[in-house]
């Protein structure tokens, strides 16, 4: 049977954070409010546990989810070849609704579906989906919904169509935004939008484009020559000459 714990107090989240962190653990499926919408989820690395996010969704292996990580430094551990511009849109936009696809490490034993040898990853701007990834690790979360319905902004609506498929759900209150994640492809020379969701692409350019200047400002100002030193002054007298001081031989 299902738990539901009332997370919009203290007592309620320390509660809710252990039992959803167990769960995960023991290969089981949760439900977390994030900065967008609720998402369904499950530890990264169990295949299994991942297979019953997507039986729950009605959803296939060509449709993988992403992978939600409680910081930045998480990145490199499971991604390589990051671009630089990729990582101005971290530094600009993490926490946030922005998520990138990028190569993944060839070391990782998971299986998240038909990746292509890419992870979607994102780190969601929400205490209660940080303090489970903290204490879980990076999670499998997609939104949480029968694939073809409206993702569920409140438990009520996911329970209705998730039901005894999850273990634990995190009760956050409502979402605060029903809008989803921008989605870009950062596996090249330049981002490409698969989904364009809580970010514009107007946004994405604007903050590359101000990352990259600042990045030749400081290597132009570093390149710059050091001014060259200039010759001290003959220091000044302390007083006054006095006429006829110089003894006269």
């Amino acid at each position: 049977m299902s738990e539901v714990y009332d997370c919009t107090n203290p007592e309620g989240l320390a509660a809710g954070i252990e039992a959803a962190a167990a769960a995960v653990r023991a290969g089981g499926v949760v439900v977390l409010p994030t900065d967008t919408v609720y998402g369904i989820g499950c530890d990264a690395f169990d295949a299994t546990a991942v297979a019953s996010v997507l039986a729950a969704k009605g959803r296939g292996r060509e449709m993988p989810p992403p992978v939600l990580v409680p910081n930045q430094r998480t990145v490199d551990g499971l991604a390589r070849a990051i671009p630089d511009y990729a990582r101005h849109l971290i530094d600009a936009y993490w926490p946030g609704a922005l998520t990138l696809v990028l190569e993944c490490q060839p070391s990782l034993t998971w299986d998240l579906g038909e990746t292509n040898g890419t992870v979607a990853l994102r780190m969601p701007a929400h205490q209660i989906a940080l303090a489970l990834l903290g204490d879980a690790g990076p999670m499998a979360v997609t939104s949480a919904n029968i694939t073809g319905s409206p993702a569920a902004t409140t438990v009520a609506e996911a329970q209705a169509m998730l039901g005894a498929s999850v273990a634990v759900y995190l009760d956050g209150g409502p979402a605060t935004s029903s809008v989803s994640s921008t989605i870009l492809d950062c596996t090249g020379p330049t981002p490409v939008t698969l989904r364009e969701g809580a970010l514009s692409r107007r946004e994405i350019d604007e903050a590359i484009d101000a990352a990259e200047r600042e990045e030749r400002e400081r290597r132009a100002a570093a390149d710059a020559p050091a001014p060259s030193a200039t010759a001290e002054p003959p220091r000044p007298r302390s007083g006054p000459r006095i006429a006829g001081a110089r003894r006269r031989r």
